[in-house]
């Protein structure tokens, strides 16, 4: 008997199924396929979009959000590119088309850096209200982090919390944003410059670890996601 792809693919999904695979399955109203699909790039989506509105419950409903966009138009999706970068450009549009509707002020790489508005130079440079002491635990280094990335102007915090966070490369993240490679690179240097000051190598050592992704979070975004496709139709009953 031949064992073809699409007789592999059965819930629970085996972890080697592609994303193509997945992805295939969900537009013929699979919804255990889309929350495979869901549970392997969750993370990706709710920090792509943390990076932009700089806050956990705004990024929880604009990843939903973009899950349900995803959903709706996956059917048009071309394996041309990574599915992964096909939701992270979703999110992204999402994100800021949320900064836009709550009239948030974007600024620009070059205001940022040549701007003598107080605000936005301590944006760049203060360090939070609580700094760490000299032996200060992992966790209070990623908290302080976390606070020094909110800090940063969503020009650069964008780019550097899918640069660094992420761990995507120069050409995914232009391709994403829409933005040139060599942008990237200088806005990820300038946002990882300012992020070292008082850091020094701690940084390093928490970094991979900011903004954690918990289980509960990652249930309830799949769950909420799961109830309005079952409303709009776009899977089978459970």
């Amino acid at each position: 008997m031949q064992d073809k792809a699409e007789d592999r693919i059965q819930f629970p999904y085996h972890s080697d199924a592609t994303d193509a695979e997945l992805a295939k399955r969900a537009t013929q109203g699979d919804g255990a396929a889309f929350e495979v699909i869901m549970r392997r790039h969750n993370q990706l989506l709710f920090r792509t979009a943390r990076g932009i509105v700089a806050s956990d419950g705004e990024a929880e409903d604009v990843a939903q959000e973009a899950w349900m966009r995803a959903w709706r138009a996956l059917s048009g999706f071309r394996a041309e590119s990574k599915l992964s970068t096909w939701l992270v450009r979703i999110a992204v549009n999402e994100a800021l088309g949320r900064l836009r509707r709550n009239s948030a002020q974007i600024i620009p790489l070059e205001a940022a850096m040549m701007s003598s508005d107080n605000d936005t130079q301590s944006a760049l440079t203060e360090a939070p209200d609580h700094g760490p002491e000299q032996s200060v635990q992992r966790s209070q280094v990623r908290a302080l982090i976390e606070a020094r990335i909110d800090l940063l102007p969503e020009v650069f915090r964008s780019v550097f919390m899918l640069r660094a966070i992420e761990e995507m490369s120069v050409d995914e993240v232009a391709e994403v944003l829409d933005i040139p490679a060599v942008t990237v690179r200088t806005r990820y240097f300038r946002a990882r410059a300012q992020l070292r000051e008082g850091l020094a190598q701690e940084m390093d050592l928490a970094i991979g670890e900011a903004f954690s992704f918990a289980g509960a979070r990652c249930d309830r975004i799949v769950s909420n996601v799961m109830a309005r496709a079952q409303v709009e139709g776009l899977c089978g009953e459970e």
